[in-house]
């Protein structure tokens, strides 16, 4: 609903005031210190670390990533903080490029091998081959960049993506195939090497999704844990993605591409000299950037260090040991798959001695978990998997797995007392029979009203009703749905 414009004031408000408000507005959000939030949150526990990434921000706030010829300490902070990425995870001749995130150094990895495909396979119309399980912004990179993704089942009991049928998906069409180490969906590490090869005898380029894991799984070999291995030193692994701003406890958006040769990442690269400005050159999709953040993120790896990182992932393996167990030790939980490390999944099954999994107690429980003051993130099923609760442990959590899992059985205990949460059958039916393509937008309005997400009051006090319903829409049309529902959110 169109809202009225708002000005900037006409007299200027002191820095007090605007901090004031700034404050307030924070308070509705969820915690991203204490050890609270099982998503999007990556905590070190340790306070002077947020304090050093702040203060290194502010020192090159100003400072424009655009061009290291005139700001040459951009390069300098670059080529520190790809090395000590190089260093853990790539080989000989190994390249890369500092980005904003996951999703940037993604949709680089994927220019590049289209482009590659293109200069030395003649691919004009290129596939990209995936797991079911792979991270949406491969699908983002797709639609973006005009590459075909096709999507390849997991293996339905380990969710581990099925490294013949990956094999048997490539075509002479395709110019990139990836695995993940882990997938962010389950936590579970994909079968990189078997991948990997199958691709090199095709000729065809490997990308590794280690923006989860990177900075987690290499740390946990110095602590006794058998870690597969999983990156660019796996032959046939081409290029591979780790964010800093997860398990490295950098602030957010950091984030590395690496790939196996300098050859391989120029086709990353953008240049234009065709008008009449500067002769542009873009390492990523970005071009002016404040250096702040390459600063905060070079400061943090700097900080902690080699002994400091293999502590803090001791830390997480020990308290994912202690979770696993104790969701193991409650009736109706069932963990999905083998989680390596650091993120979990876990399904709830229906009604006493159930063997299945039940969506609306899945949803219901995540709604008595927020209420009792934590969040679990929420997942739909697809493709034959089940609706799941993830969660993402942090050396913030170490102290919160027993206080978790009590409020998890009693919110489990509760969910099962409530009324079952169902989706009207009439509704289902109409929703599978609607092309999302032709709905009008008073039609749009009226199915996210009847989902209680027309974006007046944000989302509903319960969200399982709401999720309950898009989990039974057919994919297009929830799509359809989520992308209206964002434009409510941003009304202007």
């Amino acid at each position: 609903m169109p809202t009225d414009p708002i000005r900037p004031p006409s007299e200027g408000r002191s820095a007090q005031q605007v901090l004031a408000e700034l404050r307030t507005l924070r308070e509705a959000d969820a915690p991203t210190r204490g050890g609270r939030t099982f998503a999007y949150v990556y905590d070190a526990g340790r306070a002077e670390v947020d304090g050093l990434a702040a203060a290194a921000y502010t020192e090159f706030a100003t400072v424009n990533g655009l061009d290291p010829t005139v700001f040459p300490s951009v390069a300098r902070l670059e080529n520190d903080v790809v090395r000590a990425a190089t260093a853990l995870l790539g080989a000989p001749g190994t390249q890369g490029t500092f980005t904003s995130g996951g999703t940037e150094s993604i949709l680089l990895a994927v220019k590049a091998a289209r482009d590659q495909a293109r200069a030395v396979r003649g691919i004009t119309a290129p596939q990209l081959v995936l797991p079911a399980t792979a991270h949406a912004a491969f699908h983002k990179a797709a639609h973006y960049l005009g590459l075909e993704a096709v999507t390849v089942p997991v293996d339905p009991a380990t969710f581990r993506a099925d490294a013949g049928a990956m094999a048997a998906a490539l075509t002479d069409r395709t110019a990139l195939v990836v695995a993940s180490a882990p997938s962010y969906a389950h936590g579970v590490l994909d079968p990189v090497a078997e991948i990997a090869a199958s691709a090199a005898a095709r000729g065809v380029l490997c990308h590794v999704d280690a923006c989860l894991g990177g900075w987690l799984l290499p740390w946990l070999r110095g602590t006794g844990h058998q870690v597969p291995a999983f990156d660019l030193t796996v032959p046939g692994v081409t290029s591979l993605s780790v964010d800093l701003h997860k398990y490295a406890y950098t602030d957010k958006g950091a984030s590395v591409v690496l790939y196996a040769d300098a050859e391989l990442r120029r086709h990353q690269y953008f240049a234009h000299a065709s008008w009449p400005g500067y002769p542009v050159v873009n390492p990523t999709a970005q071009g002016t950037k404040s250096a702040g953040l390459l600063a905060q993120a070079w400061a943090v790896l700097q900080h902690v260090g080699e002994t400091g990182y293999t502590a803090l992932a001791a830390r997480v393996a020990e308290a994912s040991e202690r979770l696993l167990a104790g969701l193991r030790g409650i009736d109706g939980v069932r963990v999905l798959g083998e989680p390596v490390a650091g993120v979990v999944a876990f399904t709830v099954l229906g009604g006493a001695g159930g063997a299945e999994p039940d969506p609306g107690l899945v949803l219901h429980t995540a709604d008595e978990m927020r209420a009792a003051g934590w969040y679990l993130q929420p997942q739909l099923s697809y493709a034959g998997m089940p609706p799941n609760l993830h969660l993402t442990l942090t050396p913030a959590t170490v102290d919160r797995v027993e206080g978790l899992l009590g409020d998890l059985a009693a919110a489990l205990r509760t969910a099962r007392r409530l009324p079952r949460a169902a989706v009207d059958p009439g509704l289902a039916e109409l929703a599978a029979g609607l092309d999302p393509d032709l709905l009008g937008p008073q039609e749009v309005e009226a199915v996210l009203a009847h989902a209680g997400l027309d974006g007046e009051g944000g989302l509903p006090a319960r969200t399982a009703p709401v999720l309950m319903l898009l989990d039974a829409l057919p994919g297009p049309l929830k799509e359809r749905l989520l992308k209206e529902f964002l434009g409510t959110v941003f009304r202007v």
